[in-house]
């Protein structure tokens, strides 16, 4: 009979402590997975992030979600600013070297329990991180949002907020689903035409990343009077509440007739600016009277109280005058009137020179009103004998001597006279039949009674060197001016 032999299976003892042992390093390696495998080579790389953001050992670094190494050690560093940041060691699978260096990071949140992981944005450069190298804190962008920053939003007044909109929206869309329709099927040509404006908003040469930072500072600045911006809208509310009232139809035809109006502005207001800067000058120039006003504003308002009751008489002056020209038009209307005016025309057709000459002689000289005033003075009271009157009127001879102008003479008087006191010489002829008085193509000189006597010589005509422009003194108490001057 043969022996069995010694076996290992035949142990129980072996069997049981080999069995063990795989267990407890099957528990190893599964314990230290996220660590690492016992001798699988790595690409270590460090990283630095502002913030690790609840980061730990052994957290997944992952590029585009597929999982390429763990995070094997998280130490702080402190710059030269004295800032600090996080220092991340990675150990990445081989199969990523060497990541581009113009790579990105990002922490986010793998779960809403706070597990995080490291998110890398493979770059395109050629050139990539050596075994070792850091990839520095400027290339950690953009900067993680965490979940409770977001949840931070929706405080107390936000959600009170929200539960008002909520409400009045669900009021505004409640029954309106056909208008709804109508306003998404109109959505569509606006969205089309929104296409390329949304393109040159995104365009960094529009400027629109600054638009937020500058609006953001309005809002600081405008922050003090935030209590009077709010009035503002109250008062604002009371205003559009009267609009309520009178939107139909008036604000409506108003609107509906602001395309037309504006077309119109745009024709005509050029042609305004003419008128408008015409307009500025006159009453540039109209400064100096109305500050006259002032001063004349009392006699005015004298005259516009004598006016009323002048106002007052003026429908029964309108009634007489209304019969003055019916009157009036029957005369018009009468055949021999035209006949009339015809010889009236004529009559001042050929009056007409005499006029003008008799119109010089009166506006220069004053002749007429003298004329009628030594007519007067003749009719009034005088001296005794009413002589002195008279003589304004009546022609005064000359003096008596040979060829005397106070009789028949054979030659003009040219001396040989005896005056009053026997004195010789003063007998020479002085006449002149067509002096100057202002008239038609004449100077203005008033020489018909004003001529003054030239001694020793005879004068037929104008005397030479005399142009007197003024005529005898007529009192003004005439007129009622107690103060007379000389006229002409």
């Amino acid at each position: 009979m043969r022996r069995r032999g010694n076996s290992v299976a035949a142990n129980p003892i072996l069997i049981g402590a080999a069995t063990v042992l795989v267990v407890i390093v099957a528990v190893f390696l599964a314990y230290n997975a996220n660590n690492g495998l016992p001798f699988v080579p790595t690409y270590e790389l460090k990283a630095q992030v502002a913030n690790a953001a609840s980061l730990v050992d052994g957290n997944e670094v992952r590029i585009g979600g597929d999982r390429v190494g763990f995070i094997s050690a998280i130490v702080p560093v402190t710059h030269k600013d004295g800032s600090v940041s996080a220092e991340l060691t990675l150990k990445l699978d081989t199969n990523v070297k060497p990541l581009p260096d113009d790579s990105t990071l990002i922490v986010r949140p793998r779960s809403a329990i706070s597990l995080k992981y490291l998110e890398i944005t493979r770059g395109h450069s050629r050139q990539g991180f050596k075994n070792g190298a850091t990839i520095p804190l400027r290339q950690a962008t953009p900067a993680p949002v965490e979940i409770d920053q977001v949840f931070n939003m929706f405080d107390k007044k936000t959600r009170d907020a929200q539960k008002v909109n909520l409400r009045e929206f669900g009021n505004a869309l409640a029954g309106r689903g056909k208008d709804i329709n109508s306003a998404i099927l109109d959505f569509d040509p606006l969205l089309r035409n929104l296409t390329p404006v949304m393109r040159n908003l995104a365009d960094p040469n529009t400027g629109l990343g600054r638009f937020f930072p500058a609006l953001e500072r309005t809002a600081a600045i405008v922050a003090p009077v935030a209590e009077t911006q709010a009035a503002l809208f109250g008062n604002l509310a009371t205003t559009f509440d009267a609009f309520a009232a009178i939107a139909r139809p008036y604000l409506q035809d108003t609107i509906s007739g602001g395309p037309a109006a504006l077309d119109t502005a745009t024709r005509v207001f050029p042609y305004q600016r003419t008128f408008l800067a015409n307009s500025t000058a006159f009453f540039r120039e109209l400064r100096p009277g109305v500050a006259a006003l002032k001063t004349s504003s009392p006699l005015l308002a004298d005259a516009f109280t004598a006016g009323t009751k002048t106002l007052r008489q003026s429908p029964a002056l309108n009634q007489r005058v209304g019969d003055a020209f019916a009157s009036l038009e029957s005369f018009a209307n009468d055949p021999q009137v035209p006949l009339g005016i015809d010889g009236l025309t004529g009559t001042a057709q050929a009056l007409a020179p005499t006029i003008a000459n008799l119109a010089g002689a009166q506006i220069r000289c004053n002749y007429l009103a003298i004329v009628l005033n030594n007519a007067a003075s003749a009719l009034s009271d005088g001296d005794t004998a009413n002589q002195g009157n008279w003589a304004r009127i009546t022609a005064v001879p000359g003096p008596i001597g040979v060829n005397g102008e106070a009789g028949p003479a054979a030659a003009p008087g040219n001396g040989a006279a005896v005056g009053k006191n026997g004195d010789p010489g003063t007998n020479h002829l002085h006449a002149n039949a067509y002096p100057l008085v202002g008239g038609y193509g004449q100077p203005d000189a008033c020489v018909a009674g004003n001529e003054r006597y030239v001694p020793g010589q005879a004068v037929i005509g104008n005397p030479p060197g005399q142009h007197p422009t003024k005529t005898t003194k007529v009192p003004k108490d005439l007129n009622g001016d107690p103060n007379p001057t000389p006229a002409g």
